[in-house]
């Protein structure tokens, strides 16, 4: 499908999405986050796709939200409120990704800042070059960040690192996000889609449905107590003994061989 504002590609059984708005150093606007989920979700539905790279362009990988889609008259604020919580693509965004069932790998180049740092934290691993910037600066503008960062980052990073960021609105490079365990892996300039699409590779090789069980016990267990997400854990590895690849899998293993899951 074409699309305006992303170009996406299929490589080796994972969709590669980068924004293209190169005038605006890929910052998004409401049609960017349309495209993102339309694409994201033809790909959900493909089972000839394990996962997505969201991957930088030779403008970087995301330089925030471009504010000029923010035009409101004073008159019509509260119809803003409104739309802010029902019908703003971007705010369907930031409720989408943390649902999407199947992995997000985020390659970091260049700027990512504002909401493109925010969109890249929601990516279950994360990868960026030495040369990557990374930050929250939305306080230099009197606001503070709007796309789940007040509440992603510092689950990562803890309280202290996470508003020392906010508060002084201070860019970290790929290095320091490594140190910050931000980031799972930091290569030289330029190599995160190489190191993405190599831990993708990896992936593949795993059954699909134990890649989405365990996203899915992961990221629900975490706000829930030990006890609780111990049950949805078994609860979830249950379900998979009915699985076709479960099967697979253990002949494979007994024969020696590599497993050929589908994904049933």
């Amino acid at each position: 499908m074409a699309y305006e504002d992303i170009v996406t590609e299929t490589q080796d059984g994972w969709l590669e999405i980068s924004i293209n708005r190169p005038e605006k150093r890929n910052a998004m606007r409401m049609k960017t986050a349309e495209e993102l989920m339309d694409a994201m979700t033809i790909a959900e539905m493909d089972t000839a796709i394990n996962g997505i790279i969201l991957k930088s362009t030779d403008r970087g990988f995301c330089a925030g939200v471009d504010t000029s889609d923010f035009a409101t008259s004073d008159d019509r604020i509260f119809d803003r409120y409104r739309s802010q919580r029902h019908t703003m693509k971007l705010n369907q965004l930031i409720r989408f990704l943390p649902d999407y069932t199947k992995p997000i790998i985020s390659a970091i180049e260049g700027y990512a800042l504002g909401g493109g740092f925010e969109m890249a934290l929601m990516g279950d691993i994360l990868i960026a070059d030495t040369e990557a910037k990374l930050g929250l600066p939305e306080g230099k503008l009197g606001i503070i960040p709007g796309g789940g960062g007040t509440q992603t980052l510092p689950r990562l990073i803890g309280k202290n690192l996470a508003k020392e960021m906010m508060w002084t609105g201070r860019l970290i490079s790929g290095t320091e996000a490594k140190e910050y365990r931000i980031v799972n892996h930091v290569t030289e300039a330029g190599g995160t889609l190489d190191k993405a699409r190599e831990v993708a590779g990896e992936i593949s090789k795993l059954a699909p449905l134990s890649v989405m069980y365990s996203k899915a016990a992961i990221n629900r267990g975490v706000e829930m107590t030990l006890a609780q997400g111990q049950a949805l854990e078994r609860d979830l590895s249950f379900t998979l003994n009915f699985s076709e690849d479960r099967v697979e899998g253990l002949d494979a293993f007994k024969e020696k061989r590599a497993a050929d899951f589908k994904g049933n």
